[in-house]
């Protein structure tokens, strides 16, 4: 029970008086309000108490009610926000996702349509467009399965951003284990310098990440919109960026290898030679250094442009829009790496270089695998480790993909991950488990796509 104000004399005799007795009945019912506002507070004294029992004799259980109900509203909206924040990202990342798929498809098409201008109507190329259709149709099935892995798999991080370029983006496939730090792979995918993409090492990234591997697939600009010293400088700072990045994402920075794939393949050869003779000559300072980079695994390369000029042009990959993409005849020894490691000045930096491990097919007609041969063979005679894997009878696309789409058992991923976890026992051990990955194409259709591809 409140109590009464008294009247407030104002005349000056009593005013010092009247200050005190207002200003004590305000704090007395200040408190008293708090006591009725907090009856679980305990009070000292005995009105207090008197007044928190009267309190509790009026509503003993719906007070309580309240408070619990107004506890289950807080809980309830507490979880309907975690749910919406959840949904909220989940839509961002898909609208992000769309306007970068619409983004590329408008780019793809601008440029798609600057190829056409260079090609011009010649015959080889219409037939191999059309060739390269036909398998992509017939490989159908596995592709639209992988695709909806890639865009569904909360393993892969999509299109990081790692410089500030058109195309600096790269996909992050992580194992489900996180338990200690994975060694990495930064991969650089092919597609003979013109239609490379990120997203074609799906098949490889998903292989590596069931082994407890970490894989960087490094997009970079393709021609018309660059030339090979830009797609050099782009899978450069992509690696630069897996060396200082990836122990964010649960990788070892300790054990990171690069790996290419046909032009890829090339690619990478070139920015690790490149690499080497910069940090021999001190040129300049960099954000990494080719120490860090544990091997080399170049898969179906071709690593002297010299040789490979008349051969691409047979095949339809004609010599104008060749020298185009080289930056003129005059650059084709620069970005050769075999021509580069013969060099006498080439001596000391040889000693920079990580050990190179070459894939081949021998039935490959796209790149010949002598190409490998002789570049290993040149690593060799300077002094650099090197080492030739060939396998019998598989030609340029058997090893990075048909063999990927028949499930179970990779050769080429089986030998890669072995050597990454040569120096551990127990990640070897659960490594070479076989592979339960099932068929995602008929073998009658990956035959009959190997018969009319265009590689």
């Amino acid at each position: 029970m409140k109590s009464p104000l008294l009247p407030i004399s104002l005349s000056s005799s009593s005013s010092s008086s009247s200050s005190a007795t207002t200003t004590m009945l305000l704090k007395r019912e200040i408190e008293e309000d708090q006591q009725q506002s907090k009856p679980f507070m305990v009070s000292s004294s005995s009105s207090s108490s008197s007044s928190f029992e009267d309190e509790k004799e009026k509503k003993p259980f719906s007070f309580r009610a309240s408070r619990y109900n107004q506890k289950r509203r807080r809980k309830g909206l507490a979880v309907n926000d975690d749910e919406s924040n959840s949904l909220l990202t989940r839509q961002r990342s898909l609208t992000e996702d769309v306007e970068h798929a619409a983004s590329q498809t408008y780019l793809i098409t601008r440029l798609g349509f600057q190829l056409l201008r260079y090609l011009g109507l010649g015959y080889w190329w219409i037939i191999r467009f059309f060739a390269l259709s036909c398998y992509a149709v017939l490989l159908a099935p596995g592709f639209l399965q992988v695709g909806y892995y890639y865009y569904s798999s909360s393993q892969i991080k999509r299109s990081i951003v790692y410089g500030d370029q058109p195309r600096n983006r790269l996909d992050l496939y992580l194992p489900l284990d996180s338990d200690c730090p994975k060694p990495v792979v930064a991969f650089v995918t092919g597609g003979a310098w013109i239609i490379g993409y990120k997203a074609w090492g799906t098949l490889l990234g998903l292989q590596f990440a069931e082994k407890d591997i970490i894989v960087a697939c490094i997009d970079y600009r393709n021609f018309p919109q660059a030339t090979i010293s830009d797609m050099v400088n782009d899978a450069s700072q992509g690696i630069s960026f897996v060396c200082n990045n990836i122990a964010e994402y649960g990788g070892d920075p300790n054990r990171i290898y690069v790996m290419g794939q046909s032009a890829g393949a090339h690619i990478a050869a070139c920015a690790l030679t490149d690499k080497a003779l910069k940090e021999c000559g001190e040129r300049e300072s960099s954000s990494w250094s080719i120490s860090q980079i544990k091997a080399y695994f170049g898969l179906s390369g071709g690593y002297n442009l010299c040789n490979l000029v008349d051969h691409f042009h047979g095949r339809g990959l004609y010599r104008s829009i060749f020298l185009s993409i080289m930056e003129g005849d005059q650059s084709l020894r620069r970005f050769s790496p075999e021509v580069i490691v013969q060099d006498p000045g080439f001596k000391s930096a040889a000693a920079l270089l990580p050990p190179f491990v070459l894939f081949h097919g021998t039935a490959d007609y796209s790149i010949p695998s002598d190409s490998s041969k002789k570049f290993a063979d040149a690593l060799l005679r300077v002094g650099a480790q090197a080492e030739l894997v060939l396998y019998e009878g598989k030609t340029h696309t058997d090893l990075f993909v048909q063999d990927s789409l028949r499930g179970g058992t990779d050769e080429l991923v089986k030998d890669v991950v072995s050597l990454i976890h040569a120096g551990d026992e127990v990640a070897l051990a659960k490594a070479m488990v076989p592979s339960t990955r099932r068929r995602l194409v008929p073998e009658f259709m990956i035959l009959l796509a190997r018969k009319i591809s265009p590689f």
